[in-house]
């Protein structure tokens, strides 16, 4: 079987920086490496130089598979949010992986509206939240609901008991942030000084240097996009993380967190909601409340930081790529 994976992304099998890239690339990365190793062939599709053969996986550029410079047919297509791959290829089974909302008006004028209407498509969701917030009108021909997975790197992960006062947020968004910060600086630090709040995946030019300073002063951190391995060793010494669950379609920083036993600090909203229970996460109402739930996990006896480390590891056990291989095995059966 002949199966191609379509990422319209910049990156290759090659890439030097390969642990650093977005969800989407990896996601696509390791579900192919992994596909690759069950006999079949699998084409990953990418913004790449060159075309690079790995076993069973080849990486292909995008260019050369719309100029149809490969004489290849594929039983099926799998496409990372964008639908116009499918007007290429008349007699493959389409499947559109949607990790995002796609709004009719966004469909349209991306256009990718037709993309999906004309192909005979089935539609892949990342979450119960994504496929209820994605209107009929599409018709798609399925509707399947397959979770994302964790990271090799978040898979096997020895438990840490001991901790240190921090928490970490790794959300790009930053709604929110400005709220957190401010709560933070005004009634965390002036209880427990020795609190610290690391601050990822926001662009740091986005705080000017006054503020950066006031920032550090009050023991947060400013770090920007780290790699993996990095972010895994900040979440192995900490205590919480705050993940406010604006506009998540699965939010893969909640599983990792949780894989290294750090419960969350959340609103509970769009599909943050769907991982979230009294044992791996502290819910707030409203802001009012922030400063509250980092106290309680601060003062934590050991039992108690145990119990929550121990629940959050193997919660996040059923997100092993391994648990979410037969989800997609069904898919190609189909």
């Amino acid at each position: 079987m002949n199966i191609l994976f379509y990422c319209p992304f910049k990156f290759s099998l090659k890439s030097k920086n390969i642990k650093s890239l977005g969800g989407i690339e990896s996601l696509n990365i390791e579900l192919t490496k992994y596909l690759s190793n069950q006999n079949n062939e699998i084409y990953l599709a990418s913004f790449c130089n060159k075309k690079f053969k790995q076993g069973n996986l080849t990486n292909i550029p995008i260019t050369e598979l719309k100029n149809k410079k490969l004489k290849i047919r594929f039983d099926k297509i799998i496409s990372s949010n964008d639908p116009s791959i499918f007007n290429h290829f008349k007699y493959s089974k389409n499947f559109l992986w949607m990790h995002n909302k796609l709004p009719i008006e966004k469909a349209l004028r991306k256009k990718k509206f037709f993309s999906i209407i004309r192909n005979n498509v089935s539609a892949i969701f990342v979450s119960d939240y994504l496929s209820k917030k994605t209107t009929n009108i599409y018709n798609f021909k399925q509707k399947i609901v397959i979770p994302n997975f964790l990271d090799p790197i978040f898979s096997n992960i020895k438990q840490k008991t001991k901790r240190k006062p921090y928490f970490v947020w790794s959300v790009q968004r930053q709604k929110g942030l400005r709220e957190i910060l401010n709560i933070w600086i005004k009634k965390v630090y002036t209880v427990n000084p020795k609190a610290k709040l690391y601050i990822f995946g926001v662009d740091i030019n986005s705080f000017n240097k006054k503020e950066t300073k006031n920032l550090l002063k009050h023991n947060i951190f400013l770090k920007g996009r780290v790699s993996k391995k990095e972010l895994k060793n900040y979440y192995n010494t900490s205590m919480g993380m705050i993940c406010l669950g604006y506009d998540e379609t699965f939010c893969i920083n909640a599983i990792e967190a949780f894989s290294c036993g750090l419960p969350l600090i959340t609103f509970g909203l769009t599909a943050v909601n769907e991982l979230i229970d009294d044992r791996n996460s502290f819910k707030m109402n409203n802001f009012d409340e922030f400063d509250k739930k980092i106290l309680k996990i601060l003062d934590m006896s050991d039992f108690q930081r145990k119990r929550y480390i121990n629940y959050c590891y193997n919660f996040s056990k059923k997100y092993k790529i391994q648990k979410i291989i037969p989800f997609w095995k069904r898919v190609f059966n189909s």
